[in-house]
C-alpha cells in the first residue's frame, strides 16, 4: 500500500493512494470505495423501504442489477462522450475498469432504465420506489467520490480556497473529487432530517434532481481536465435536465397535493 502526502499548513492534504497490495492481490482503491458506495446506499434505500412499508427485499434484489447497469453505463458514458478518442486508440481500455474513468450520468441513465423495467416486471409502482431509491443515492454518491478524491482524477483550476489541494507540481487545485463528496455528505444529511417526518413520494427523487443538477453544472466549470462541447461538459447538459426533471416532479407533487390525493410515506 503506497500513499504519499503532500500539505502546507492550510490547505488539504494530497493524498495519492491508487491500490492496496495484499500479497499477491492488488485492490484498487477508486473500485473499493465505488462498491462500498452501492452497498450503503442499497442500504440506506432499504431502510427507507421499511419505513415506508415496503419489503426491502426488493431494493436487495434488485441491488445486483443496479451495480451491473452503473458500471456498464458508466463506462459507455465516459467511452462515448467523454474520452472516444483516447478509446478508439486504446480499445482493451474499456474492459479495464480498475483503471478508473466512468460518467455518473452514464451510470445513472443505466440505472434509471434497469429499475424502471425491474419494477414494471414485478408489478410495483416504480414512483414509489425510485423515491426510496433516491434515498440512497447521495450516500452512495459520497462515498464513491472520496474515491475518486484519493486518485484525483478531475483536477480543478487553481485556488486560494481553504479546501484547495496542492498537488505535486507546487499548484493549489480544486479537487473535484473531494467537492463532489462533501457535496453527497451535506444532501445525505438532509435526506435524514426530512426522512424524519412522513414526506410525499417523489421528495427525495426531484429534491436529489434539482441538487445535483445545479451543483454538478456549476462544480463542471472548475475542472481544468474535461470534455467540452459548445463551452460545456457532456455533465451540464445532463444536469440541465435533470433540473427540469425535478422541478416538474415538484409540480406534479404539489398538483396532487392540492387535490387532496397526496402520497404519503
Amino acid at each position: 500500500m503506497t500513499i504519499t502526502f503532500g500539505m502546507t499548513n492550510d490547505m488539504i492534504p494530497y493524498i495519492d493512494w491508487h491500490i492496496i497490495q495484499l500479497g499477491p492481490i492488488t485492490l484498487q482503491v477508486w473500485g473499493m470505495f465505488v462498491a462500498t458506495g452501492f452497498l450503503f446506499g442499497g442500504y440506506m434505500a432499504a431502510r427507507m423501504a421499511k419505513m415506508r412499508g415496503e419489503d426491502p427485499k426488493v431494493i436487495y434484489d434488485l441491488g445486483p442489477w443496479l451495480i451491473l447497469a452503473g458500471l456498464i453505463g458508466g463506462r459507455l458514458g465516459d467511452v462515448l462522450f467523454y474520452r472516444p478518442g483516447f478509446y478508439l486508440t486504446h480499445p482493451a481500455e474499456i474492459v479495464m475498469l480498475w483503471h478508473g474513468g466512468a460518467s455518473f450520468f452514464g451510470g445513472f441513465i443505466a440505472c434509471v432504465i434497469v429499475g424502471v423495467w425491474y419494477f414494471r416486471k414485478k408489478k410495483l409502482d416504480v414512483w414509489k420506489f425510485a423515491d426510496i431509491l433516491a434515498f440512497g443515492l447521495p450516500f452512495g454518491y459520497a462515498l464513491g467520490r472520496v474515491g475518486c478524491f484519493l486518485i484525483h482524477d478531475h483536477p480543478g483550476t487553481a485556488t486560494d480556497f481553504f479546501l484547495g489541494v496542492k498537488y505535486p507540481d507546487g499548484v493549489v487545485r480544486h479537487d473535484l473529487g473531494l467537492y463532489h463528496a462533501i457535496d453527497g455528505a451535506i444532501l445525505g444529511l438532509l435526506f435524514l432530517w426530512l426522512s424524519r417526518k412522513p414526506r410525499p413520494v417523489g421528495t427525495y427523487l426531484a429534491t436529489f434532481s434539482v441538487w445535483y443538477g445545479v451543483t454538478r453544472f456549476f462544480l463542471d466549470f472548475l475542472r481544468t481536465v474535461d470534455t467540452k462541447y459548445f463551452g460545456l461538459t457532456p455533465a451540464q447538459y445532463m444536469s440541465v435536465g435533470l433540473v427540469a426533471f425535478g422541478f416538474w416532479l415538484f409540480r406534479r407533487m404539489w398538483i396532487t397535493h392540492s387535490s387532496k390525493n397526496p402520497q404519503i410515506q
